[in-house]
């Protein structure tokens, strides 16, 4: 079955840096885009970045547009956030997705917290 664990999230002073895991399995992880997606708190779901199957096309929000950058191992089945720069308002549980084409996704990872805060 479909499968994704994040990991790497924390608590971060403003300013930090963070880098995000996700590790997928039971589909050919390759063969599909994916996405980053977070929810602060009292807050609804915010699309982050999109990942082209090959790695070789990205989008971001304009929120985090020059400060994170999303990436992919698919020797390691394994997608990436790199969070530089972070802010207060980048708190929230961040969730990778399978994309179904743009930020629509069917399956989702259990999430994992970024906290910013001094």
């Amino acid at each position: 079955q479909v499968q994704l664990v994040e990991s790497g999230g924390g608590l971060v002073q403003p300013g930090g840096s963070l880098r995000l895991s996700c590790a997928a399995s039971g589909f050919t992880f390759s063969s599909y885009w994916m996405n980053w997606v977070r929810q602060a708190p009292g807050k609804g779901l915010e699309w982050v970045s999109t990942v082209s199957s090959g790695g070789g096309t990205t989008y971001d929000a304009a929120s985090v547009k020059g400060r994170f950058s999303i990436s992919r191992d698919n020797a390691k089945n394994t997608l990436y956030l790199q969070m530089n720069s972070l802010k207060p308002e980048d708190t929230a549980v961040y969730y990778c997705a399978r994309s179904l084409g743009g930020w629509a996704s069917d399956y989702w990872g259990q999430g994992t917290q970024v906290t910013v805060s001094s």
